[in-house]
């Protein structure tokens, strides 16, 4: 069974920078779409970043240019690197594994396709 452990996060002023990592135990060759989403309270989870297993990346324009989602094959780590941070990107964020590509779904078509979540962990913008 895929287990995801995240680190990272905490609180920041607006305009500065984060690092999210998630560890992947278990990982599985199935593993073919990693993620990162985001949720705030009374919203629906929504799609940050996901990386393929060929590399291939997509962002929510939200971030596009800001973030960046990494996967370190080495030790099967998924970063997001989280620049410029605004207020607006406060939230509790998630990592995620699914077994299959993502490539048919757009970012918010995905949440519900996830089989693997990390624990989340929170971010907080401030001014």
């Amino acid at each position: 069974q895929v287990q995801l452990v995240q680190s990272g996060g905490g609180s920041v002023q607006a305009g500065g920078s984060l690092r999210l990592s998630c560890a992947i135990f278990e990982y599985s060759s199935s593993v073919a779409c990693l993620g990162w989403f985001r949720q705030t309270p009374g919203k629906k989870r929504e799609g940050v970043a996901i990386i393929e297993s060929d590399t291939s990346t997509r962002y929510d324009d939200s971030v596009k240019g800001r973030f960046t989602i990494t996967k370190d094959s080495a030790d099967n780590t998924l970063n997001l690197q989280m620049n410029s941070l605004k207020i607006e990107d406060t939230a509790m964020y998630y990592c995620a594994a699914r077994a299959g590509s993502c490539r048919r779904w757009t970012l918010q078509e995905l949440e519900n396709l996830f089989g693997y979540w990390g624990q989340g962990t929170q971010v907080t913008v401030s001014s």
